[in-house]
């Protein structure tokens, strides 16, 4: 179960990273740009079904913030570190 955790803990921290670097411009020969990439390449594949049912709100993609909670729920309940503390 601790492996478990510290997946869920990661993967909510590549989250944050994401979001963060989503609002500055990445240059395609800037050094961020593969991280960015990468980030995008483990966040994706949960993200696209949530766009697919939910619908934008203007500029803001609500599917991120519902993967966030969904995940930030999961951790706390099969993980003991208290109700959504990290």
């Amino acid at each position: 179960m601790t492996i478990i955790c510290a997946l869920l803990t990661a993967y909510l921290v590549v989250l944050i990273v994401r979001a963060v670097l989503s609002w500055f411009p990445i240059r395609g020969d800037s050094p961020f740009a593969a991280v960015y990439r990468v980030l995008i390449d483990i966040t994706e594949p949960l993200l696209a079904p949530l766009r697919r049912v939910i619908p934008p709100a203007g500029m803001f993609d609500l599917s991120f913030l519902v993967l966030f909670i969904i995940v930030t729920i999961l951790r706390a309940v099969l993980c003991s570190g208290g109700a959504f503390g990290f």
